[in-house]
């Protein structure tokens, strides 16, 4: 009874990852309609958590227990502040530098997910990890060699085309596991 209790325990979260991959497939579609205010409303949101990571900081500052991480906590809350402040007063030119930085994430997420894809190796589905992880590259490298005109489309678009592969690869490594869940339960039930 464990052993089915467990096959359906895998079932059943397999179930939730495929549509959870669904629905980060959907809303990759959903980035990628929308390039230029997802690019806008991405630099606001995030320049105004930088300015609440930078009064965080100021208030650690405070709290601190001797004068070198006071200031040290102080100028880094100043640091974050400012670029916040900065990236939501003029979220048109904080696109264009977050456009670089993101081609550099990707390019870095896609060197870490192949890596990852050799590990897995062994399991069924290693191949799409190692698909996203190449996607990822792909993208980087084309951002980054689009700058600084890519600002105007990269994020949403691109962002959008990264969320939406890494949920179809979400779903068909979550289908793998599912499939192999519902053998073992036929298996386990003499209808194999």
């Amino acid at each position: 009874m464990a052993a089915h209790d467990a096959v359906g325990e895998v079932k059943s979260r397999s179930g939730w990852a495929i549509f959870m991959g669904v629905l980060t497939a959907a809303l990759g579609v959903f980035l990628m309609l929308y390039p230029v205010i997802t690019s806008t409303l991405t630099t606001i949101v995030l320049g105004w958590t930088l300015i609440f990571v930078g009064v965080a900081q100021f208030i650690f500052a405070l709290k601190s227990e001797n004068v070198g991480q006071f200031f040290w906590k102080l100028l880094s809350g100043l640091a974050y502040g400012v670029v916040g402040i900065m990236l939501v007063a003029m979220p048109i030119q904080g696109v264009a530098a977050l456009t670089g930085l993101l081609g550099s994430l990707f390019v870095v997420q896609g060197i870490f997910q192949s890596i990852i894809a050799f590990q897995l190796r062994p399991v069924n589905g290693w191949g799409w990890v190692l698909f996203d992880a190449l996607w990822s590259l792909l993208l980087g490298a084309l951002i980054l060699a689009q700058l600084p005109s890519s600002s105007v489309w990269a994020i949403g678009t691109l962002v959008g085309a990264s969320v939406l592969v890494s949920g179809i690869s979400r779903v068909m490594i979550a289908g793998q596991i599912h499939g192999v869940a519902t053998h073992v339960d036929r298996f386990a039930h003499g209808k194999a």
